[in-house]
């Protein structure tokens, strides 16, 4: 090859790679997207949206199905006559009334404490082994627990959260609960408000909830728990508290713990009146 044609060659893909980027800033400057100047948490739903309808959490719903109707433990019996508050065995819109006051266990529970309390009490299990890993790590196949809070949640989609405060220690485990919420520690100094206690606070590019907000707070309760896509599981409240204390540098929190009741108690009664659509998708 010459060197006029090889000039000619690198002109001509000269002119080829001007015209793609003219063609791209054009398409980026005009197109629709740009001009209306899409937040990240508009992308961000978006991704969840086109992701919706094959939620991989369905699959792990079927799973706590079997397990709920499965007879186990030494009393050979399923967890199909557990309470979760609106008589044995009912579970539509039972989640969106917890945590709440149970006059047998003469506490306040939240969904995973009640599940625990049931396979204690309706299938003699040994509490110990049943809170022994309520977590998957990472790509893991899902726990008993995380199978049993998918489908047990999925019976409440669409039901009115309604956390309620008519028992005295419904009305101490809120209280409980929004002090932690604001109680400051750790070697950041930080709380659960530093990160949800105000508007327009953002991690990367994922927005932050005021949780201190109804609309937030209906958002956020109604959303747990969550397939997260990341991950490769299916996340219930109980992690999502475990992980906002392990994010903060705090001692870790015990699954079922007193203290993660009441934060879930004060998140719920914040949330009062919103719709719940678990288990949804997170990123």
């Amino acid at each position: 090859m010459t060197h006029t044609s090889h000039r000619k060659l690198s002109v001509k893909a000269g002119s080829w790679l001007a015209l793609a980027v003219g063609c791209t800033i054009g398409y980026l400057v005009g197109s629709p997207v740009a001009m209306a100047q899409k937040t990240t948490e508009q992308g961000i739903q978006e991704y969840r949206d086109m992701l919706a309808d094959g939620n991989p959490a369905e699959l792990v719903e079927l799973r706590g199905e079997d397990l709920w109707k499965t007879p186990k433990g030494p009393k050979k019996v399923s967890l199909e006559q557990c309470d979760l508050g609106m008589g044995p065995g009912k579970l539509e819109g039972a989640v969106a009334k917890l945590p709440k006051f149970f006059a047998d266990a003469g506490k306040v529970l939240d969904v995973e404490s009640r599940l625990v309390y049931c396979m204690v009490n309706l299938q003699g299990r040994d509490e110990a082994e049943v809170i022994k890993k309520p977590f998957s790590g990472t790509a893991e196949k899902p726990t008993e627990m995380e199978s049993l809070v998918a489908y047990v949640y999925a019976q409440s989609r669409g039901a009115t959260i309604d956390v309620p405060q008519s028992h005295p220690e419904e009305r101490a485990a809120r209280a409980r609960g929004e002090k932690l919420f604001y109680y400051r520690g750790g070697p950041y100094d930080f709380s659960c408000a530093s990160c949800h206690g105000s508007d327009d606070k953002r991690i990367r590019l994922q927005g932050l909830p005021n949780l201190t907000k109804s609309g937030p707070a209906q958002a956020a309760f109604a959303a747990w728990p969550a397939y997260r896509v990341s991950q490769g599981a299916v996340r219930s409240m109980q992690w999502r508290m475990y992980d906002c204390f392990r994010q903060q540098r705090f001692p870790e929190l015990k699954f079922g713990s007193q203290a993660s009741i009441d934060l879930i108690t004060f998140l719920g009664v914040n949330a009062k009146g919103g719709t719940m659509q678990a288990t949804s998708l997170k990123r």
